[in-house]
This record gives structure tokens, C-alpha cells and sequence, in this order.
């Protein structure tokens, strides 16, 4: 009896670990249908684990600054696509696309940004699976 006990015990412990590891991983606070873009200026990059962090501050249609915080992926996710720590420095002047936060606070989960060079650097797996399907298009045309 105590086998049985312990094997529906260590089940529910399972269970409950993995429910809260899909919720850590969730967008579903991010409006995923809605893709809004942000011109400010780099106020700090937090290059931790498990995720960056962007802070930018962004003038609004009134002229005032607003500061937002956009959650990135992590910087394992992000250095084996060419990202480092000194990607986006304090005071460079950017441009993003986001998924905003469904709640209308001044926040989101990156896209892309666009640095001040001009280069697009892309962020999340939808932004690299666009440009990944864009090649295999191409790839599919007859010369």
C-alpha cells in the first residue's frame, strides 16, 4: 500500500512541477494577434537569466517620455544568433517591434529591433521562422 502511496505522490509532484514550468514559459500575457513598433532610446539592457530585459524610453504623441520594459529570450537563445551583452547599448537610438501586453501597460515581448547601423537584429523563434520560410521559397524557384 505505502508503493502505491508513494508512487501517486511522486506523480502529483511531477505533475505539478511541469504545470508550473509551462505557466513560467505562457505568452499569454503578450497579445500575440497585435504587433506594435517603438522608436526611443536604450536606457539599459539586462543580459540575465532566464530572460533580457530592454528598458527604452520612448516619446509618446504628447512629447512626453515614457519609459517601457520589453522581455526578451534568453542569452543562451540569443548568443547562438549573433546577440551579446553590448547589442544594445545605453543612449542608441532604436527601433522595435513588439507583441504588447494585453493589459495596455507599457510592455511587451520582443520581435525584432532595427540599431542605429540599421541592422535588424531578430529576437523570437516567429521572426526567425518567417525569414527561415522567406528561404525556402526562394529556394523552391527555378533558376
Amino acid at each position: 500500500m505505502s508503493t502505491i502511496r508513494s508512487t501517486v505522490v511522486s506523480l502529483a509532484l511531477a505533475l505539478a512541477a511541469s504545470s508550473a514550468a509551462l505557466a513560467h514559459h505562457s505568452f499569454s500575457m503578450f497579445d500575440m494577434q497585435a504587433t506594435k513598433t517603438l522608436t526611443g532610446t536604450v536606457k539599459q539592457f539586462e543580459w540575465t537569466n532566464p530572460h533580457t530585459w530592454l528598458w527604452v524610453n520612448v516619446t509618446n504623441e504628447s512629447g512626453a517620455q515614457e519609459q517601457w520594459g520589453i522581455e526578451g529570450m534568453s542569452p543562451n537563445f540569443l548568443g547562438r544568433r549573433g546577440w551579446s551583452r553590448n547589442t544594445l547599448k545605453s543612449g542608441d537610438k532604436i527601433t522595435l517591434d513588439i507583441h504588447p501586453l494585453r493589459n495596455g501597460e507599457k510592455g511587451g515581448t520582443f520581435l525584432s529591433v532595427t540599431l542605429p547601423d540599421g541592422k535588424v537584429m531578430k529576437m523570437s523563434g516567429e521572426a526567425l521562422r518567417a525569414e527561415a520560410a522567406k528561404g525556402e521559397e526562394a529556394a523552391r524557384k527555378p533558376y
